[in-house]
C-alpha cells in the first residue's frame, strides 16, 4: 500500500520530521549489507501527487543502478547490488511492466484439495484448538470431513477461508463448553452433519457433468484466481435470419473467440457437408451459463468449435470429456496457461478425458500424479483430431475426411482429385 516515494528514497532532511527510507531502514535493523529483504504485495502501491513509488523501486531492485542508490535523507551513494529482495504479488497485471521487467517471476499453484486437508489437519487445526481455548480437550476433524469444507465452503487458492472456518467450529465447540459446562478432557469427534450445523448450508456445489451424451453442449475448463473451473458451453440454432448472439457476460477475448471458431465451423461446412445457404436462413445462439459470472480469456476456443459443429450437424458430444484451448481460424490448437488448475477441476466434476493442446504437453510433469491420475489426456494439435474425440461418431477416422489436390506435372491447370 505505499504511495509515498519518499518510503523508498527517505524525505530531504530540510523537511520537519525527515527520516531514511525503508530500504536503508532495512539495512540498519539487519545490521549487513546483503540481508534477504522481503516486499510482500508489490502489486499493491500506488501512485499520486506525492509521487510514483513505483518509479522509485526501478532503482531498487535493477542490479545494473542499484549500486549507486541514493538515498534522500542520508545524501550519499550505498551498494544495494548484494541485497537480495523476494517480492509477492497476486496479480501480475498490476505490476507495472518496466518494473515486472527487472525481476525473476516464479509463479506458485494454488493448493489442491488434499494438500488443503493435509495442511488443515497437520497445523490449522491444533492452532484453531489452542486459540479458541481448548488445550484442555480433544477436538478431531477427520480427513474427509475436512475436505467436505474446503469443498462446499471455500472457494480459493490458498487456506486463509479455510483456518477461518476451522476457527468458527472450534468457536462454536468452546461456547458448547461453557454453556454445558463440560469436564475437561472431552473428546468432540466433529462430523459432516455437525459441520453443517456449525457453518450452515453449503455455499458451493460440485458441478455434475451429464450422463448421457448431448447436443450443442460441451465441456470447456476454465482458469481462475481461485483454481480451476468446470465451464459448461451452449450452443443453440433456430430458424431464422442468419444472425449471432453470444451471451453469458463474456469479456472482449472471449467474444472474439467464439467469432474465430464460428468463422472456422463455416470454412469447412463442406466437409461437414452443411449446405452454406443454412446459415443465411438459420440463427444461432452461444451461451455459457452463470450470466452474473464475468468470464473471459481465448482457452474456450476449441470447446465453442465442438459446440457450433455438434449444433449445427445434430451430432451429440460425449459428456465425459472436457477440454480446453485457444482456436485459430484455420483450426490449429495453441497453449493455455493453468494446467494443473484445470485438469483438477476436470477430475473432481468426474470427468474421464481432457483434451488439452499438444503444445502443453510439457507442461504434464508438472502436474502431480493424484491429480493426472485417473485421467485420459489427450494432447491435440488440430481441431478434427478434437472433434474426433468429443463427438459420438459411428466412424470417426472418416469424418471431415480431408481432400488433397495434387497438381500434376507440365500442367498447372489440370488438378487431379485424390481421395
Amino acid at each position: 500500500g505505499v504511495r509515498d516515494e519518499s518510503e523508498i528514497r527517505g524525505h530531504r532532511r530540510t523537511y520537519v520530521g525527515a527520516m531514511p527510507g525503508k530500504i536503508m531502514n532495512a539495512l540498519k535493523k539487519a545490521g549487513t549489507s546483503n540481508p534477504v529483504i522481503l516486499l510482500d504485495e508489490i502489486d499493491k502501491m500506488s501512485s499520486d501527487m506525492r509521487g510514483d513509488p513505483a518509479s522509485a523501486m526501478l532503482e531498487v531492485l535493477d542490479p545494473e543502478q542499484n549500486r549507486n542508490f541514493s538515498d534522500h535523507y542520508i545524501e550519499l551513494e550505498y551498494d544495494l547490488s548484494r541485497v537480495m529482495f523476494v517480492m509477492t504479488a497476486n496479480d501480475l497485471g498490476r505490476i507495472p511492466g518496466p518494473l515486472r521487467d527487472r525481476m525473476e517471476i516464479i509463479n506458485l499453484a494454488g493448493y489442491t484439495p488434499n494438500e488443503k486437508t493435509e495442511i488443515g489437519k497437520r497445523y490449522l487445526l491444533k492452532k484453531a484448538v489452542e486459540n479458541n481455548g481448548l488445550y484442555e480437550y480433544e477436538v478431531a476433524i477427520g480427513d474427509k470431513v475436512l475436505t467436505d469444507i474446503v469443498r462446499g465452503w471455500t472457494k480459493e487458492a490458498g487456506v486463509r477461508e479455510f483456518e477461518r472456518l476451522i476457527n468458527t467450529v472450534c468457536r462454536k465447540i468452546a461456547t458448547e463448553v461453557v454453556e454445558k459446562q463440560i469436564e475437561e478432557g472431552k473428546k468432540f469427534n466433529v462430523t459432516k452433519k455437525q459441520v453443517s450445523k456449525y457453518l450452515g448450508p453449503r455455499r458451493f456445489e460440485d458441478t455434475d457433468i451429464e450422463k448421457e451424451p448431448e447436443i450443442g453442449l460441451v465441456n470447456g475448463l476454465a482458469w481462475t484466481s481461485v483454481g480451476g473451473e468446470l465451464l459448461n458451453i451452449e450452443v443453440v440454432t433456430v430458424p431464422g435470419k442468419g444472425s449471432i448472439q453470444i451471451t453469458g457476460k463474456l469479456g472482449d477475448v472471449m467474444q472474439e473467440s467464439a467469432r474465430a471458431a464460428l468463422s472456422y465451423v463455416r470454412s469447412v461446412s463442406d466437409r461437414l457437408g452443411i449446405d452454406n445457404e443454412w446459415y443465411e436462413k438459420n440463427d444461432i445462439h452461444i451461451h455459457v451459463p452463470e450470466g452474473a459470472t464475468p468470464k473471459d480469456g481465448p482457452s474456450a476456443g476449441i470447446t465453442m468449435v465442438t459446440a457450433l459443429t455438434s449444433a449445427i450437424t445434430g451430432i451429440p458430444v460425449f459428456q465425459n470429456v472436457a477440454m480446453t484451448g485457444e482456436v485459430t481460424i484455420r483450426g490449429r490448437v495453441l497453449p493455455i496457461g493453468g494446467l494443473k488448475e484445470k485438469l483438477l477441476a476436470a477430475k473432481q466434476a468426474g470427468v474421464k478425458t481432457v483434451l488439452i493442446p499438444a503444445k502443453n504437453e510439457k507442461d504434464l510433469a508438472k502436474v502431480p500424479s493424484e491429480i493426472s491420475s485417473g485421467l485420459e489426456i489427450i494432447p491435440c494439435e488440430h481441431v478434427d483430431q478434437v472433434l474426433k474425440k468429443a463427438l459420438k461418431l459411428s466412424n470417426p477416422e472418416k469424418f471431415m475426411h480431408v481432400v488433397n489436390l495434387t497438381v500434376l506435372e507440365n500442367d498447372p491447370t489440370n488438378l487431379e482429385v485424390a481421395n
